[in-house]
């Protein structure tokens, strides 16, 4: 488990780097941030100073080994757009987005294992079928659309939830959150809507196939022949089973709701890293950008290790297949 352990590690060690010196060739190759801080009608001798003053009269290297040097601390410069440290934007800016993003991600769970399992054991039931066809509607049509759609009914029509903003917040320290108030419940629930839709219905398809695929397997069978029976069967054997491969999907779709969510936000006009990141793209805010892509790789790292060593304690036969290999 230890070795397991340090194993996943280094590679999260060697992917950051990898992410890191690719975030950094965008200061070298997407623009000039001196021209940005000082405009076009700076002097020779002001750029000059510039590029001394931010190191970048510095060689290749010396620049990428400082570069680390400050991600690993969370550093990555200012904004060449706002004028504020992009640590200061992301931690103010990231709980919005860990927040839609664990809201849609609890939604989609809570509502897809169910579904997919129901419309497993109940193949040819009719609200089987319709789960079916609601769940070909959700990976079919595009966030933005959907996200439109509802606020066009329950915000225009209905006027039943606010259409934009995060509503209310509650500031614990340097964390905020609208969990805490009313107006922040109704101002989540229509983009967490919005950004559940597909990894739902993409749940739901995953669970229902995987569990038609382990009910057909020689150990179930061999459990109906012990005379267990079909909650038994489904809930104690088979759908445990069925969840080591939605983990890892699961996982994985939970930090694309984060690195993706910048649809989402941009329609709801949520206040998020997603916004941040596309306001950053406008302006050719490159700290933003880069700071973005490195915390992106991390939540991805951290999540696939979390899931890893989770396949541990949901699948015995992995415990079993490690003791036999030392």
């Amino acid at each position: 488990m230890l070795a397991f352990i340090v194993q996943r590690l280094l590679q999260a060690v060697v992917v950051m780097a990898s992410v890191a010196f690719i975030a950094f060739l965008l200061f070298q190759y997407v623009g000039d941030p001196v021209v940005f801080l000082l405009g076009q009608d700076a002097t020779a001798e002001q750029i000059r100073q510039m590029r001394a003053d931010l190191g970048l009269d510095q060689p290749f290297f010396v620049q990428y080994v400082h570069f680390l040097f400050n991600a690993v601390q969370g550093e990555f410069g200012l904004s060449l757009r706002q004028g504020t440290k992009v640590s200061t934007l992301i931690v103010e800016r990231f709980p919005a987005t860990l927040e839609l993003a664990l809201a849609a991600a609890v939604l989609a769970l809570a509502i897809g294992i169910p579904m997919g399992v129901y419309a497993a054991l109940r193949r040819g039931n009719f609200l089987s079928q319709v789960f079916m066809t609601i769940s070909l509607l959700g990976v079919s049509l595009p966030t933005f659309l959907i996200g439109i759609l509802l606020i066009l009914v329950f915000a225009v029509v209905l006027g039943w939830l606010p259409s934009f903003g995060r509503g209310e917040v509650v500031k614990m320290g340097s964390w905020s959150t609208g969990l805490l108030t009313a107006k922040g419940w109704q101002h989540i629930i229509l983009p967490a809507v919005t950004l559940a839709v597909f990894q739902l219905t993409l749940i739901m398809r995953l669970v229902r196939a995987e569990m038609l695929e382990v009910l057909r397997t020689d150990y179930i069978k061999f459990a109906r022949a012990r005379g267990l029976s079909n909650r038994a069967i489904h809930f104690g054997h088979a759908l445990k089973n069925t969840l080591v491969p939605v983990m890892t999907i699961t996982g994985l779709q939970l930090g694309g709701l984060i690195a993706f969510a910048i649809i989402t936000e941009t329609v709801f006009q949520w206040p998020g890293m997603g916004l941040l990141f596309i306001q950053a793209v406008t302006f050719a805010d490159i700290p933003v950008m880069a700071a973005y892509l490195c915390l992106i790789a991390l939540i991805f790292v951290v999540i696939n290790l979390i899931v890893d060593l989770l396949y541990f304690v949901v699948d015995p036969r992995l415990r079993v297949d490690k003791s036999q290999a030392h």
